[in-house]
């Protein structure tokens, strides 16, 4: 059912891997549509992991789930790459508030958040009213509810971004992110 939504989300996902790519594009790289559908309609498709479709829409310059598991904890590989969802309020960086300093991927080490702004939201997670210039790719969820955002640098998944809330924040935007996906550099500007 519904292998549509699931092809749409895996030709976006792979659309933004493509066109944030360093690398040139090569013929392995490009990814038709057709080959998305025949993937998303497949049983080993699950759109709750990326699995099948890190596994099955490789891109030059991207890790494999082997190369992946070899870097990340369980817990960031099941939320980084995986999209899953740590539990409310299970990060220390949650109630952490620094002055100066930068919150980077766990996965790859990318610099994401600028610490000022990071702010208390109540939600339970990590809460930033903008990523820095380029870092974090917004990405609509399938069922057009929310949005996703993604590290522009790997790819991996950090959570979802709210617009509109009011939060008194310059942007009126809060980036919730999974915790488990950030690392704080305090001494970087």
């Amino acid at each position: 059912r519904h292998w549509w939504l699931r092809a749409r989300k895996a030709l976006a996902f792979s659309l933004i891997a493509l066109s944030t790519s360093t690398h040139a594009f090569s013929p392995a790289s490009v990814v038709s549509v057709a080959s998305v559908a025949s993937v998303a309609r497949s049983s080993a498709f699950r759109p709750a992991t990326s699995a099948a479709l890190h596994s099955t829409v490789r891109m030059s310059g991207m890790k494999s789930d082997e190369e992946w598991n070899s870097i990340l904890t369980p817990e960031q590989f099941r939320v980084l790459r995986g999209k899953g969802t740590e539990f409310p309020g299970s990060s220390p960086l949650n109630k952490m508030y620094p002055k100066e300093g930068v919150f980077n991927c766990a996965g790859c080490g990318a610099g994401l958040y600028a610490a000022p702004s990071k702010f208390d939201s109540g939600c339970g997670w990590p809460a930033f009213y903008e990523g820095l210039p380029g870092a974090v790719t917004e990405v609509p969820d399938a069922d057009g509810m929310r949005t996703e955002i993604v590290c522009t640098n790997c790819g991996g998944h950090l959570g979802h971004v709210f617009k509109g809330e009011g939060f008194p924040t310059p942007t009126n935007e809060r980036h919730c992110v999974n915790g488990v996906c950030l690392t704080l550099k305090e001494d970087a500007k």
